[in-house]
C-alpha cells in the first residue's frame, strides 16, 4: 500500500522513504532541510526501523519545508488491524501543538488507509507527561499501567483533535 503525503492546517508529513531513512541512519541529511534540534534523540532508531522489510509506514514531520520530528507505526496493522505507533519532534518544536496535529493526521490516516481497527502506544513513561498528553488529546486512553510506564489504545470512534 503506499503511502501518501499529509496535509493538515499548519504541517506537511512527508513519507519516508527506504532511501531516506538509510540515509539519516547514515547521517546524511543532504536531501532535508533540518529544523533546529532535529534529528532528535530517537530519529535514527526509528528510521533504522523504516529500513527493514516488515517496515510499516513512516513520514517525516515538516512545517515551512523543514522536518521538524518523525512519527510512523512499527509495522503495518496486524491480522486484527492492530497497529503501534511512535512519535517524536524537535526540541524547540515542542509545546506548539505539533505532535498532536501529526499524530491524529497519521492515526486517521492509519484507520482509513491502511485498515486499522485498533491503534497502540506502548511503554509510554509515566513521567513523559507531554507524549501523555498528546496521546490524550488524540482521543487514547490507558489500557496498562506498571510503576513507571504506560499503554494507550485508540479506536477509531475515540479520535478526537487535530491541534
Amino acid at each position: 500500500m503506499p503511502v501518501r503525503r499529509i496535509e493538515t492546517e499548519r504541517l506537511i508529513l512527508e513519507p519516508v522513504t527506504p532511501d531516506i531513512a538509510r540515509a539519516v541512519v547514515a547521517g546524511d541529511f543532504s536531501s532535508l532541510d533540518a529544523a533546529e534540534g532535529w534529528p532528535h534523540d530517537d530519529t535514527t532508531d526509528a528510521m533504522a526501523m523504516m529500513t527493514g522489510s516488515e517496515a510499516g509506514p513512516g513520514w517525516l514531520i515538516t512545517t515551512g519545508g523543514s522536518v521538524i520530528g518523525d512519527c510512523g507505526a512499527y509495522a503495518w496493522p496486524d491480522r486484527t488491524g492492530e497497529v503501534q505507533i511512535g512519535y517524536g519532534l524537535a526540541a524547540p518544536s515542542r509545546g506548539h501543538g505539533y505532535a498532536t496535529e501529526a499524530a491524529s493526521a497519521m492515526c486517521s490516516w492509519l484507520f482509513t488507509d491502511a485498515g486499522a481497527t485498533r491503534i497502540t502506544a506502548v511503554d509510554v513513561l509515566s513521567d513523559n507527561l507531554p507524549s501523555r498528553r498528546v496521546l490524550e488529546k488524540v482521543g487514547f486512553t490507558v489500557t496498562d499501567e506498571s510503576h513507571d510506564h504506560l499503554s494507550y489504545a485508540l479506536a477509531p470512534y475515540d479520535i478526537r483533535s487535530r491541534r
